[in-house]
């Protein structure tokens, strides 16, 4: 049994930085031309530099972008002068943009309740597959904890890289004991508890969508997440069998998917709906590149105020005269494409 006392880690690990012409430099003459995508998305060689975190101390904010295209594939080679920073609608001055890679630290959340869990049902293998399958992809340097919520989160095994441990904790999840699946408080509990570790870090939720009897609102639970600085990646279950009932049951999924989205949305995460199991590789790989390829901006905000005020950002593409970015394939064909970033910062009072 996963006894829970390693630790993930509270500082930088470490990351890799893009060997290309500095995205701060003083060139002060915009790249006029279009970006072009390299083929298949090759990233250039890199080398250790410092870990890419989204912090602030108001004076500085350090921000984890990700660009990917429809599939899902994250599109680099953007030059920084292509990146507009909006906070609180006010155009922010970009100090720089790195290209960063650097281990994860995800917590793996899972819904297990038994409305719709039961040991050797299609939902809970399609469960362990899709934990399984993403904790598989992990590389030795990222860190990993897994947590079954049902009336409350459980912490199965704590932050780790030891694969056995977390292939031991999955094994944990045979009988549900209640029927209650409280989404707004496990995912709330899990992003304050994650809150404080630096670096790269994700909650990865496969659940229905569903909450039954949570503490809290879908509204604070909104809030409170905007707040933690926590991306919240979802991959929801149950997607054949939907899709196979009848229309008036699919009321209360369509609201749960749309929670979801909003949840992935204010974060800066992404939200998944798969119907089959091969649909999972893909799911795989996307994640893979939005977390752990990302471009790093860090900038000075023109509101200096210590106010502990929710701050609303924006990140987009623009070219030189301030018109949404048009990005192509190496053949020239148009692509299109998705900015992820988390939807604001909470400014932190000054220490007296």
């Amino acid at each position: 049994m996963c006894t829970g006392q390693e630790q993930g880690p509270l500082k930088d690990p470490g990351e890799t930085v893009a060997k290309k012409k500095p995205a701060d430099s003083n060139d002060s003459t915009p790249d006029a031309s279009l970006p072009k995508i390299p083929s298949q998305y090759k990233k250039d060689k890199q080398e250790p530099g410092e870990v890419a975190t989204f912090k602030t101390d108001v004076d500085i904010v350090t921000l984890d972008v990700a660009v990917v295209d429809n599939n899902g594939q994250f599109i680099p080679g953007i030059p920084a002068v292509k990146f507009r920073v909006l906070e609180d609608n006010v155009p922010q001055q970009v100090r720089k943009v790195d290209l960063g890679e650097a281990p994860m630290t995800v917590a793996l959340l899972v819904e297990f309740s038994n409305v719709f869990q039961r040991l050797y049902s299609s939902v809970w293998y399609q469960t362990l597959q899709l934990s399984w399958g993403f904790a598989s992809t992990l590389k030795p340097t990222d860190y990993l904890a897994v947590i079954a919520y049902d009336l409350k989160p459980e912490i199965l095994c704590d932050f780790t890289t030891d694969k056995s441990k977390i292939q031991e904790a999955l094994h944990r999840m045979n009988i549900p004991a209640w029927r209650e699946a409280n989404m707004f408080d496990a995912v709330t509990d899990t992003a304050d508890r994650m809150s404080g570790i630096e670096g790269r870090k994700a909650i990865l939720l496969i659940t229905s969508g569903i909450d039954t009897f949570s503490k809290i609102t879908y509204d604070q639970a909104r809030k409170s997440l905007q707040q933690s600085g926590v991306p919240v990646y979802s991959i929801s279950l149950m997607g054949i069998q939907r899709a196979m009932s009848p229309a008036g049951d699919n009321i209360t999924f369509l609201q749960a998917d749309n929670e979801l989205k909003t949840f992935a949305k204010e974060t800066g995460g992404q939200a998944f709906f798969p119907r089959f199991e091969g649909e999972y590789p893909g799911i795989f790989q996307q994640l893979e590149q939005a977390l752990r390829h990302q471009y790093v901006i860090t900038y000075s905000p023109s509101n200096k105020a210590h106010d502990g005020a929710f701050r609303k950002l924006k990140v987009d593409l623009v070219d030189t005269d301030g018109k949404p970015l048009a990005i192509r394939d190496p053949k020239g064909k148009p692509v299109k494409y998705t900015v992820i970033a988390k939807a604001g910062y909470k400014a932190q009072h000054e220490v007296e």
